[in-house]
């Protein structure tokens, strides 16, 4: 285990601890660097820390379930959002946390921001790949909604891939 839980506080590593139980890794790393930022504590050092914790808690840990991708699910999402669907797009992301993974996000007509996330696709194991996950399930829901699907690299991770609407811009289409 990494030297720096011996430096966090009780309440904080129940703290963290609860967070990891929780699966949620980003806020159990935000809390190992507030607590220790006075020791200039690194981000590469407090994702060890928590990664030594998930190790320490195991089978304990309760996973989120990732994402539905089932068109019926992705329907329901897209159905709910404020605005008209005009495509459906997928775009590579990634972190220090999760590496690559792709988000599907829907290209909305009357939302100010202009989108929204359907779902996020990462990597499991024994699973597709979340580029051909992430396509097969993004072409499916396009297809139901009769709106075009948009993927600018499907084989290989590419964060600054060109969006639909800086390839085919137009007032009120994608």
């Amino acid at each position: 285990m990494s030297g720096w839980w011996a430096y966090l506080e009780e309440g904080t590593r129940r703290e963290v601890d609860a967070e990891v139980l929780r699966d949620r890794r980003v806020m159990a790393i935000k809390v190992v660097r507030e607590a220790l930022r006075p020791l200039e504590l690194d981000l590469r050092e407090a994702e060890k820390v928590v990664h030594a914790r998930y190790a320490a808690l195991g089978d304990r840990v309760r996973y989120r379930s990732p994402d539905p991708l089932d068109t019926p699910s992705l329907a329901a999402r897209a159905a709910s959002l404020p605005g008209r669907v005009v495509a459906v797009e997928a775009l590579w992301d990634g972190d220090t946390v999760h590496d690559w993974f792709v988000v599907l996000v829907a290209v909305l007509d009357d939302d100010p921001r202009g989108e929204a996330d359907l779902a996020i696709v990462h990597h499991r194991r024994g699973g597709p790949a979340p580029g051909a996950a992430a396509a097969a399930a993004g072409r499916a829901l396009a297809d139901l909604l009769g709106v075009p699907f948009h993927f600018p690299s499907p084989d290989a991770p590419d964060d600054e891939a060109p969006r639909l609407r800086t390839v085919r811009p137009g007032p009120g289409t994608p």
